[in-house]
């Protein structure tokens, strides 16, 4: 039984009232102190179908007011104290569930839903990832009526034994595509096998993939499905205006800094591909003198919802993000969203801009395509059947840029001074890196943590230590003495009462005892000025003949005071000399 509704998605209805949906008057009151008397479309034509208790299928724009579409049933059709068969083992397991697919779309719905639900008195609990178990755990066992949640963590309370889904009677899937992109679809159909059958199902998406229809399916019994618009109708928001532009990756920070500049962009949301860029585009926004904060996979919880918090009280002008705040970032009064790095697919470029233009609200929407990305800009533009087939290329200087986003006349994108940073000339030569020469550093090149290359030191140094030997107010630098040997019973090499080698060689400098001793005795073996003669090593056992030592007593005292002498390969020492008498 499918139901179309042709015309705008995004406009309330003025003609009706949910009082006339029938919305019970508890409810409707805190509704209307909230400022919500005209529901939307797509809210106009799934209340009356959930409060019947049936099974459903809506299809919407994001922006439309899916969440009130199917959180008014749920909170309606759950009893409570005071109605018809309460009894008080209800309220120790909760009675709904909703799946969302990411943390800041679940912390949205449960926001949503407490308005609502403060008219009735309905506890409503919200169980994420990212953060502790002790208050969750509090909460359930204290009892709640209402559980939203993520996938993960719901299947985490469910194997503890701390969330029991037996008593559910009003199933939601939020989002539905979504999960099914992040690979959620096992777990949402493992927890749907743990409810009761007889439960109500509500599923809600802004696209039908054919596992979503599969998924509908096996678990959803004789659903309605609802499409509030009709089958020719585009499926971004009429009421946001976007800008396709061909710019380039370095100036694209000079263009949103001259867009910030505009009187009309008080809230500004940028999407980045990767979370590196989020971090780069968020210190280069804050250098210019922007206040900016960001959101991506690697903030913790906390700092994410911090983020978010600022941004939401206007404590930072802009925010930049990954897709992860694409879905469940609900802020109020969203003037422009920037398509930094061009969208993988039509999906994610239609849910990037629906942060802008939500519940009849105007907004803005500016692409920026890099030359890398026209081909995925030509794919994106013909399935969504947008004016975009060729794009124009524009620079932080295009007057056609400028005039599109109402930049004013002398915008520099910039509000404070560029930071002070000493000019390459300015710095000693053996300071300056290889980025000073237009070169990336060592370290930004993969090498991990082993950094640049250290600097060499100046010419003029290394020509000043050659020189300084030949300056007359130098003193050579003495050479140092020769360390002494230690045998291998502990003694020194050098015999008590004898010079260190050190000394006689600065004694006698041109009379040096040889290795090993020379064939040559007498005064030959004194008055030799070669060098010594090259070790060479026996491989015969036997050790060489005795030749007759020097009768010379300084040159026996040189040759006793010299190093041992190296065992030969053998392993046997050579006999003592004999003396000459």
């Amino acid at each position: 039984m499918p139901m179309t509704a042709e015309g705008a998605a995004t406009a309330p209805d003025e003609t009706c009232t949910f009082a006339d949906l029938g919305v019970a008057p508890a409810v409707l009151e805190t509704l209307t102190a909230a400022g919500f008397v005209h529901p939307f479309p797509i809210q106009h034509m799934a209340i009356p179908i959930g409060l019947r208790g049936d099974d459903l299928i809506g299809q919407a724009r994001t922006g439309t007011g899916k969440t009130l579409a199917f959180g008014l049933p749920l909170l309606q059709r759950i009893c409570l104290p005071g109605d018809d068969g309460f009894t008080e083992p209800m309220r120790a397991t909760p009675q709904a569930l909703v799946l969302c697919p990411t943390r800041e779309l679940a912390l949205q719905v449960a926001g949503d839903l407490e308005i609502p639900g403060a008219g009735r008195g309905a506890r409503i609990l919200t169980v994420y990832g990212g953060v502790g178990y002790e208050t969750q755990l509090d909460g359930l066992g204290t009892g709640v009526d209402v559980v939203v949640g993520t996938p993960g963590r719901v299947i985490d309370l469910m194997d503890r034994g701390s969330l029991k889904l037996g008593h559910i009677g009003i199933l939601v899937l939020d989002e539905a595509d979504e999960m099914l992109d992040l690979g959620f679809l096992p777990d949402v159909e493992r927890i749907i096998a743990k409810t009761p059958a007889s439960r109500q199902t509500m599923l809600f998406s802004a696209t039908m993939p054919a596992a979503i229809v599969a998924l509908a399916r096996s678990h959803l019994r004789q659903p309605i499905n609802i499409r509030a618009e009709a089958h020719d109708s585009q499926m971004t928001v009429p009421e946001t205006t976007q800008f396709v532009y061909q710019a380039h990756d370095l100036d694209k920070p000079a263009i949103i800094g001259k867009l910030l500049q505009s009187p009309e962009a008080t809230r500004v949301m940028v999407f980045c591909r990767t979370k590196r860029a989020v971090e780069r585009v968020t210190a280069d926004l804050t250098d210019r003198g922007f206040t900016a904060t960001c959101i991506h996979g690697d903030l913790n919880q906390m700092a994410r919802e911090r983020a978010l918090a600022r941004f939401r009280a206007g404590q930072a002008q802009i925010i930049v993000a990954t897709d992860v705040a694409a879905r469940g970032i609900d802020v109020d009064a969203v003037t422009h969203v920037v398509n930094y790095d061009c969208p993988d697919d039509e999906k994610t470029y239609v849910h990037r801009i629906g942060r802008t233009g939500r519940a009849g609200h105007e907004g803005v929407a500016v692409t920026l395509v890099d030359w890398a990305d026209l081909t995925r800009w030509q794919v994106i533009n013909r399935a969504l059947g947008l004016p975009f087939d060729t794009l124009a290329e524009a620079y932080s200087t295009t007057p056609q840029l400028l005039a599109d986003l109402q930049v004013p006349e002398g915008a520099t994108g910039r509000l404070a001074p560029p930071p002070d940073r000493p000019r390459v000339s300015d710095r000693p030569r053996g300071d300056r890196t290889r980025g000073d020469r237009g070169r990336p550093e060592r370290a930004d090149r993969g090498r991990g943590d082993r950094g640049a290359r250290p600097s060499r030191p100046d010419r003029t140094d290394r020509t000043r230590r050659q020189d300084q030997p030949d300056r007359p107010d130098v003193a050579a630098a003495e050479p140092a003495p020769r360390r002494r040997r230690r045998r291998r019973n502990g003694e020194d090499s050098v015999k008590p009462g004898q010079a260190p080698a050190a000394d006689a060689a600065t004694t006698a400098p041109a009379e040096t005892a040889p290795d090993r001793q020379s064939p040559l005795s007498g005064p030959a073996a004194t008055e030799a000025t070669t060098p010594p003669v090259k070790r060479t090593r026996h491989r015969s056992a036997a050790p060489p003949a005795a030749t007759t030592p020097s009768t010379d007593p300084a040159t026996a005292t040189e040759s006793e005071a010299g190093p041992r002498r190296r065992r030969r390969r053998s392993g046997r020492r050579p006999p003592p000399a004999e003396s000459a008498g």
